[in-house]
């Protein structure tokens, strides 16, 4: 009888060690994707209204950036300090001169940008009252509520630089009524 429960014994050690271990798969799964492909993060603020609301719930894509190069209009995700991320939208390049003129406009590389996310007429165009060069790597962004963002118009912000990016804001994942990909372009 005593080999018999030895042997349910190590039948027991055998299913929880199992149990262990395809836990630890799992947790690892989940920590490669959060890490490297996506995470979730959620809107805190009216800087991207209309586009984006307060506490919208999103899926940010971590992956894309390591194969392509950010695009004016894409909405991304990027630490400001050590414990808060801003969600903004790109609207200068690397290379590109952005200026932001006394009634509002904005322009790269003295071209009026043709664009519709601007919630309203900027009020305050900041430091790109004066041309503002992008070096290698930099990036403009504003805020699509452009009178309510802390964005590249403020010296605090400033550009950003690509390596600073966590990624592109994909899907809304909720409020569920809202859910859907996150407009990038024009289109």
């Amino acid at each position: 009888m005593s080999a018999e429960k030895n042997e349910k014994t190590n039948n027991t050690l055998k299913e929880i060690l199992k149990t262990v271990i395809y836990f630890l798969i799992l947790l690892l799964i989940a920590l490669f994707i959060v890490t490297f492909i996506g995470q979730r993060t959620v809107v805190d603020g009216r800087s991207m209204e209309n586009t984006l609301m307060d506490k919208d719930n999103l899926i940010v894509d971590k992956i894309s950036y390591r194969f392509k190069e950010p695009k004016r209009f894409d909405v991304i995700v990027f630490p400001y300090q050590k414990r808060n991320y801003f969600i903004k939208r790109i609207i200068g390049l690397p290379g590109e001169t952005v200026y932001i003129d006394d009634d509002g406009n904005i322009f790269i590389n003295d071209v009026l940008l043709k664009e519709n996310f601007g919630k309203e007429k900027i009020e305050d165009p900041g430091i790109a009252s004066h041309p503002i060069v992008l070096g290698e790597n930099e990036y403009f962004v504003l805020g699509d509520n452009r009178n309510d963002s802390f964005d590249s118009r403020y010296y605090e912000v400033g550009n950003i630089k690509k390596e600073n990016i966590i990624g592109r804001a994909w899907l809304r994942i909720y409020p569920f009524k809202k859910i859907g990909f996150v407009k990038h372009s024009e289109e």
